[in-house]
């Protein structure tokens, strides 16, 4: 019988606390907090109310938005990259994982927002990149491919989040495969109410109503 592999409590401690990180991290609200400071509003009763960029957008900020969604990218790859430090480990460790899963759970389920968050495309984006870059310009040229060939912003975010499991595969890193996975099911319950909208002929495109 071989020996049993225990996880030691110090390494136990040291993953519930990049957890604890990576969540807090992708919790933060860029699109809220930019928004109210520079006098946009609150971004949670414009549009869809949802605290993406795509909504930002709607305020007629561009700057914001773009702002918003490399700040959602970064704080992804932040979570990632935070987990391989404290950790001690590469790209495929637990920790840079658990990193970059929470701050995906983070962004999409905000404790400060009462778990109402935002869709989670730009922070899959950064996760994906702090992973492992060649894996986020993947994701970042199919998001910005089909999004400029069908000027829909959801229809994009589908593309990308399909894109990233099946290239993490192919490129031989099963453990990110399977993550973004995860990732790709909660970003098409995310998207449920455009799903619905795609099937009526009813989804806007961008610069153009609810989202």
């Amino acid at each position: 019988m071989g020996d049993i592999q225990l996880v030691s409590p110090a390494a136990l401690l040291g993953l519930f606390a990049i957890a604890a990180i990576g969540y807090l991290l992708g919790s933060i609200p860029f699109g809220l907090v930019l928004t109210r400071a520079t006098g946009a509003g609150d971004l949670r009763r414009i549009g869809s109310g949802n605290i993406g960029a795509t909504n930002v957008l709607r305020t007629g900020r561009k700057g914001l938005a773009a702002a918003t969604l490399l700040l959602d990218a970064l704080k992804g790859a932040a979570a990632v990259w935070a987990g391989m430090a404290l950790s001690g480990g590469d790209a495929e460790s637990a920790g840079a994982l658990i990193g970059g899963a929470m701050a995906f759970v983070g962004h999409c389920y905000p404790v400060w927002l009462g778990f109402r968050g935002g869709k989670g495309v730009a922070t899959f984006g950064g996760v994906a990149l702090g992973l492992w870059w060649p894996l986020g310009l993947v994701y970042l040229g199919v998001w910005l491919g089909v999004l400029l060939a069908s000027r829909i912003s959801s229809v994009g975010g589908f593309a990308a989040a399909l894109a990233a499991p099946l290239a993490a595969w192919g490129w031989g890193r099963p453990g990110a495969a399977l993550l973004f996975a995860g990732f790709a099911l909660l970003v098409f319950w995310r998207h449920r109410d455009n799903i619905r909208r795609l099937i009526a002929g009813t989804e806007p495109r961008i610069g153009r109503g609810n989202g």
